[in-house]
């Protein structure tokens, strides 16, 4: 990927796509192609054509996605149905037409069954059934990975994508309903500290295990994929390592600097028992993550606060 290439980060305000930014941006490449959403909207086909035509555009990662908590996610099936797989579509097939050199498509491991084993491998993709709570998100996401291996070995495109398992950091959404479980857990513990609240609830047993990774680990990630990967099928990056949700919020706690106590709300879902990856691809290629799970909290609520999004 050369320095002077024109590089197109789609969704280059949220979580991940601006940390590929800050990312590119501290190797030296300058001409990175911005748009948001007022200024190209990626849901309307005849503009990303036409977008694509006008920019000659040299690398495509597109990071763009309607996201959300399980709440959210549950709740609104549809429109991430929808809204993601009309997203990749016109990205990818608009990319085709125009002949980038190459592109990355981001996924979520949430595209693998509920009761995958453990740790989660690449061919574990439909060998069953989704987490019914974000089946929706879920699919989109399997269509867009999908359409990027279909290119690749119909055509010869260098069209790969990557399955990132559960992200933080800089950048993050905290907000109090449409959030993911660490800036959700961050938020709530910092309020229960704020408020001298004798308690803080998080959803679910606290059994559930996960899976999280520093946004800015992932952003090298893939910039390793875009240097050295050109397999049609995705890969998956994460850490290896899972813990407890409840272990997860005494991390959190610890972080915030709040005494009170931990109420588990069991009425809540805890969604899928047990997601963690197996990265033995990634790090064959040899990316591995910086940031301990300590480590990458700290960073994350001490850049909340000082950008006041409590």
């Amino acid at each position: 990927m050369e320095k002077n290439a024109r590089i197109f980060i789609a969704g280059h305000k949220g979580l991940v796509g601006s940390a590929i930014v800050r990312n590119l941006r501290t190797k030296g490449y300058q001409d990175l192609i911005l748009r948001d959403r007022k200024e190209l909207d990626l849901l309307r086909q005849s503009d990303v054509e036409r977008f694509f035509e006008e920019e000659k555009i040299d690398y495509v990662m597109i990071a763009a996605a309607k996201v959300g908590g399980i709440v959210f996610n549950q709740r609104y099936q549809a429109e991430f149905l929808y809204e993601n797989i009309q997203l990749a579509a016109n990205v990818i097939h608009a990319a085709s037409v125009s002949n980038v050199k190459k592109l990355l498509y981001l996924g979520s491991s949430c595209i693998y069954p509920k009761h995958a084993p453990q740790p989660i491998k690449e061919e574990y993709l439909l060998s069953g059934p989704l987490e019914p709570t974000n089946e929706g998100y879920a699919l989109a996401k399997i269509m867009g990975l999908k359409m990027c291996e279909k290119y690749s070995m119909q055509d010869g495109k260098r069209f790969i994508s990557a399955m990132p398992t559960n992200l933080y950091g800089e950048g993050d959404n905290f907000h109090p309903e449409h959030s993911h479980v660490i800036p959700g857990m961050l938020r709530r513990f910092h309020e229960a500290k704020e408020k001298k609240r004798p308690d803080a609830v998080i959803w679910g047993t606290g059994a559930a295990r996960r899976e999280f990774l520093y946004v800015d680990d992932l952003a090298e990630a893939l910039y390793t994929l875009m240097m050295k990967y050109e397999e049609p099928t995705t890969i998956n990056v994460g850490t290896g390592l899972d813990g407890t949700i409840l272990e997860l919020a005494h991390l959190v706690k610890k972080t915030v600097g709040y005494k009170g106590e931990i109420v588990l709300d069991r009425t809540k879902p805890d969604g899928t028992p047990r997601k963690v990856l197996d990265v033995t691809r990634i790090r064959a290629l040899g990316w591995g993550p910086k940031h301990r799970l300590e480590d990458g909290l700290k960073k994350t609520y001490a850049w909340a606060l000082a950008n006041n999004v409590f």
